[in-house]
């Protein structure tokens, strides 16, 4: 299951992913993304696997084909996550897109936001 977080907020967008994710979860996890896209162009994520369990092969699918076609909008990614395999997925994602991709344990979510939400030299700091 992929959960859209409360704290999203313009550019910003928190998932959970929870269980092992299947095809309608990119149903929902998609659009979201896109409509984040538009209305602000380059977009960052934050990624927190909670008791994850991978994909199903369509949503594996899915999950390739988001990132053929998000390659170069989103600008930052944090992973959370409290497994190694969880910190390798991190490691082996980061020739697949564009963004600053770092993994911060579950520990570390906080840190992870402060992170995702910073600004970038070029734009102001939110009022």
């Amino acid at each position: 299951m992929i959960t859209r977080l409360e704290r999203s907020c313009g550019r910003v967008l928190g998932f959970t992913l929870s269980g092992k994710l299947h095809d309608a979860d990119y149903h929902h996890f998609g659009p979201a993304v896109d409509a984040a896209v538009a209305a602000h162009g380059k977009i960052r994520m934050l990624a927190h696997f909670v008791d994850f369990h991978g994909w199903d092969m369509h949503a594996l699918w899915d999950d390739t084909k988001f990132a053929v076609t998000h390659f170069t909008k989103v600008e930052r990614i944090a992973i959370v996550g409290d497994r190694d395999w969880e910190k390798w997925m991190a490691m082996v994602c980061k020739p697949f897109t564009l963004a600053d991709l770092r993994y911060f344990d579950t520990t570390q979510l906080e840190e992870a936001w402060a992170w995702i939400e910073e600004p970038l030299p070029e734009e102001p700091a939110a009022a």
